[in-house]
């Protein structure tokens, strides 16, 4: 299958980013080159926080325990601020995890190409990507990592062994490994290298019927997009089958080329913001695929840049919905990078679909519903996918 193994390696490396702490891009009308600057504090800030600040001085002077850092106490500071919000799309990011959020819409990142997990405070492989240097110098899926160099794993958070593991292309890093049925640790020194991160596979199907999953929405989506399309359409590919599963987002700009290549024209979304105000983002036209049969597979994990995509084909009937109600995330998010690297997501507006649902409400509703149990999954059965390609076939 053309680029599933790739697909799955990006979706397991989102999962275990999600898994040190939400997916913090997520949705996010996302600014990576063009960060908004912190603002500058006002004269009236420092009577307005005297209740803080004495606070502060009085748990520094008098608390029992051991002081947490003035970092850490800034930082939760921040998110019991923000906390007060209740806007829970509205978040707060640590530098280290910054750093990975960005990389993840970039569609690459230098290191070694391995898919870890922490487990217990243990760093696993969950599979070396193939190709890449981790499988070139002879790392394997299960393989325990218990030291990067120097610096040992035990104790460290997944994201701060990750950024261990990572590095400029070229560098060498050595990894102390624990391997089932080998008596004594094993050392490997990796080169690292550029790894891309391939957001579209596809492959085509029984009867002419082509499958393209995208995995998440970011820059380098629309070229991968576009290749997929055009190597279906000369495998002979008379319909299509877009499953945007489990997508969790990702750039407001890459929502808007995936689907212009299904419509011809007319409205992808309106962003309306606080005061009532709309702007309306048009097709880009030019899209390969704007006239073959086609079916959209959603579920509860497709979420806000997806549900774009989804919500715009539906309301211009361009294509079938078929699977479960959508999560219903349509916030729009400024991201502003702060001085110490950190980064900060604000809600400033939300999203409505070409009909102008509202898709934050309740999420997408599919024409077709089928649900996904987890006896399907055990039993590796997909009844989504052979509705939509029982459709295909038959136009019921």
């Amino acid at each position: 299958m053309r680029g599933l193994s790739k697909a799955l390696a990006l979706l397991l490396l989102v999962v275990m980013i999600a898994g040190a702490s939400y997916f913090a891009g997520f949705g996010t009308y996302w600014f990576i080159s063009q960060f908004q600057a912190p603002p500058t504090p006002t004269v009236s800030e420092p009577q307005q926080f005297k209740v803080f600040w004495e606070v502060w001085d009085i748990v520094e002077r008098e608390f029992y325990g051991e002081l947490p850092t003035f970092q850490k106490m800034t930082y939760s500071s921040i998110r019991g601020m923000l906390e007060s919000l209740g806007d829970p799309n509205t978040v707060f990011i640590e530098p280290q995890m910054h750093v990975l959020e960005k990389t993840d819409f970039k569609g690459s990142f230098e290191g070694i190409g391995a898919v870890v997990a922490m487990e217990d405070g243990h760093l696993f492989v969950v599979f070396p990507m193939e190709g890449q240097p981790a499988v070139k110098a002879g790392i394997k899926a299960g393989d325990e990592v218990i030291k990067v160099d120097d610096k040992e794993i035990a104790g460290l958070s997944l994201v701060e062994a990750v950024l261990l593991i990572r590095g400029p292309r070229g560098t060498k890093v050595r990894l102390t490994i624990l391997r089932e049925g080998e008596p004594e640790p094993l050392i490997f020194e990796v080169i690292r290298d550029k790894i891309e991160t391939p957001t579209v596979a596809w492959e085509l199907l029984e009867e002419g019927i082509g499958y393209v999953r995208i995995s998440l929405l970011g820059e380098r989506t629309k070229a991968e997009l576009i290749e997929a399309l055009q190597e279906l359409e000369r495998e002979g590919a008379t319909a299509l089958i877009l499953d945007l599963r489990n997508n969790p987002g990702g750039t407001l700009t890459a929502s808007i080329e995936v689907a212009s290549q299904f419509l011809k024209e007319g409205i992808v979304l309106y962003e309306r913001d606080s005061e009532g105000h709309e702007q309306a983002f048009r097709v880009q036209r030019g899209g390969l695929a704007t006239e073959i049969p086609l079916v959209v597979l959603v579920n509860e994990g497709s979420a806000s840049a997806s549900e774009i995509v989804a919500g715009a084909i539906q309301d211009h009937g361009r294509g079938v919905l078929v699977g479960e109600r959508t999560f219903g995330k349509g916030f729009v998010q400024h991201a502003h990078e702060l001085s110490d690297g950190s980064g900060l997501h604000v809600t400033v507006a939300i999203w409505l679909t070409p009909n102008r649902r509202e898709i934050g409400e309740k999420g997408l509703l599919p024409d077709i519903v089928v649900p996904l149990t987890k006896e399907d999954i055990a039993s590796g059965r997909d009844p989504q996918l052979d509705r939509a390609l029982e459709y295909l076939k038959t136009g019921r």
